[in-house]
């Protein structure tokens, strides 16, 4: 429930809060998940009283056109949901708008700058921001096995690997290194490539040849740079945009695959043997969005999930999203959160309301 509160203060005054609508919202969503990304922003809009304006991806602009359409079919007034398609300059327009109240985007972290800037320069929109993630999964040696790659597999290979919070840097602790790798291996070159619609497969295509290309790119820098590949590193087949599943040993900390956001089915596992030292390496990254951890015992789940600099914390398991669980990141993995009552707070303004209590006009 959106309410506000009564708040006591000195002097013959009623006090109390409302919270109003922000305004007209731009959502800039991405390609990835384009259903669900227009479902984490139509609702706190909607929840809210603001109206929206859509902004989807250029890659995946029919998801948000049908789903409009059944909007208006449903009887959502006129002007309440829009949706308008288009390339970068669309979304520009949108932040730059004077008229436009709020600014929410999924996306790169070189695009919220960007979106940033761009209500610095005109009114002051309010701005949230999800940006991307390079986000350290961690297996201690008291791991269960079984459970810890079932666990790094889903957390890094979920949706072809385009996902912002993959947990693309598997820290393995020294004693079961050489064992987790081994397994992770095998697990990979198990999974199969094809339609994503058939339930035997495990992995579909890329989103296209762009991103099939930039992914491709990684894994030749991750070769070049002394990264030892164990599986995958190649496009699977000639027709679609499928890259095989790749896991990369032996990777380092300044290597370029474990400090960019690379996107796609690309697993490096980095070695740790301190829990000081691993939380220091698992923070030393621009991104704060999500991470992992995979152990039996309390004290160094929580010694972790304390320490490290992210949003979201994964204990034993790894990409569980709930629509009450607030989602979003810390440094420049973005501003603000979506889902839950947390969501709802960036779509609000926060009025305060003070009365003087006059026995002589007040009844």
């Amino acid at each position: 429930k959106i309410h506000g509160k009564v708040i006591p203060i000195d002097g013959p005054y009623m006090c109390y809060t409302r919270h109003e609508p922000v305004g007209v919202c731009a959502q800039i969503i991405p390609w990835n998940f384009p259903l669900l990304m227009q479902s984490w922003k139509w609702a706190p809009a909607i929840a809210t009283g603001c109206t929206s304006i859509l902004k989807p991806a250029e890659q995946t602009p029919l998801t948000a056109l049908r789903i409009a359409e059944l909007a208006m079919e449903v009887g959502f007034p006129p002007g309440v949901l829009n949706v308008v398609s288009g390339f970068g300059a669309a979304g520009a327009a949108l932040s730059n708008h004077m008229d436009v109240d709020k600014v929410a985007f999924t996306g790169s972290t070189e695009i919220g700058f960007k979106i940033m800037e761009a209500s610095a320069k005109t009114n002051l929109k309010r701005v949230t921001l999800e940006l991307g993630g390079k986000s350290p999964n961690v297996i201690f040696a008291d791991a269960d096995l079984d459970v810890a790659v079932a666990q790094s597999q889903l957390g890094l290979y979920l949706n072809q690997g385009q996902c912002c919070i993959a947990g693309s840097r598997v820290f393995v602790e020294d004693r079961i290194y050489d064992q987790f790798v081994e397994r992770s291996v095998a697990a990979s070159k198990a999974r199969k490539l094809g339609d994503p619609m058939k339930s035997d497969v495990d992995q579909g295509p890329q989103v296209d040849r762009d991103q099939l290309d930039k992914i491709l790119g990684y894994i030749q820098k991750g070769k070049s740079e002394g990264a030892r590949l164990l599986t995958g590193g190649e496009r699977f087949g000639n027709k679609g945009f499928f890259v095989e599943p790749t896991v990369f040993a032996d990777v380092k900390d300044n290597m370029t695959i474990a400090k960019e956001e690379i996107f796609g089915p690309v697993m490096s596992i980095l070695r740790f043997s301190d829990v000081d030292e691993l939380i220091r390496r698992a923070n030393a990254t621009a991104y704060g969005l999500g991470a992992g951890v995979v152990s039996k015992d309390m004290d160094k789940i929580m010694r972790f999930a304390n320490g490290v600099r992210a949003g979201t914390v994964y204990v034993n398991c790894y990409d569980v999203f709930d629509p009450a669980a607030p989602f979003g990141g810390f440094k420049q993995s973005g501003i603000g959160r979506e889902l839950g009552e947390y969501g709802l707070h960036n779509y609000l303004e926060t009025k305060t309301v003070i009365i003087k209590q006059d026995p002589r006009t007040t009844k």
